[in-house]
């Protein structure tokens, strides 16, 4: 069993080499010639891998396209589960958000500006991945109202303040990346810098009376 060990991750470092390899091919032929000209065979041979390797990792080439965004919103969920127990819902993802920041920041690559950018301009330009983008963020949207309920302890199906603060969160979130993107994206420090902004101003947006709805709770 000892002598197994080392090799079993060997193993699992290798194949965690081509997924990195297959994806870094994928976006950057995907940039240069565009989502639908490029074809599995070119990622494939890209990385020197056969076709049948390639779909050992991905699905296809949406499953491929969307992977670092994935890796992203899990690493978001899971980071909020792991907040203290007593942290109020917007602060743990708040300092989840940051904490998945700082990761990636140490990333050259995957934390970069550049590939961020290019990667939500390849999204926002392909209908089909818009589609498939929307979803993934619907079911990440789901799953971090599953675990506000449960840090709050409440059901989330009978109680609507789970799924209402992950959507104003998300909602805040997107209106900062937007910000973020039109100044010219220039790296992680600045968009940490946004969204302390963008909260700031969702407190002056609540206090202001704007979203005073006219509806009382009974």
């Amino acid at each position: 069993m000892e002598h197994g060990a080392p090799a079993a991750g060997l193993r699992e470092r290798k194949k965690e080499r081509t997924r990195e390899a297959l994806i870094d091919a994928a976006l950057d032929l995907f940039w240069r010639n565009g989502y639908d000209a490029t074809t599995i065979d070119e990622i494939a041979a890209a990385v020197d891998v056969s076709r049948r390797t390639f779909f050992r990792y991905f699905a296809g080439k949406e499953d491929v396209a969307l992977a670092r965004a994935s890796e992203v919103e899990r690493a978001f969920v899971d980071a909020v589960a792991e907040r203290p127990a007593g942290e109020p819902p917007v602060v743990a993802m708040r300092t989840a958000t940051f904490t998945v920041m700082a990761a990636l920041a140490d990333d050259p690559k995957r934390g970069s500006s550049e590939a961020f950018v290019r990667t939500r301009r390849l999204i926002e330009e392909n209908p089909h991945l818009m589609a498939a983008s929307l979803r993934h963020a619907m079911e990440t949207e789901r799953l971090m109202t599953a675990v506000i309920a449960r840090r709050q302890g409440v059901d989330l199906h009978a109680d609507l303040r789970a799924a209402l603060t992950v959507a104003c969160f998300n909602a805040v979130s997107r209106v900062a990346m937007d910000e973020w993107n039109e100044r010219g994206a220039l790296g992680t420090p600045e968009l940490a810098a946004v969204l302390q902004d963008a909260w700031g101003a969702m407190g002056d947006l609540v206090d202001s009376g704007w979203l005073d709805t006219g509806w009382k709770s009974e």
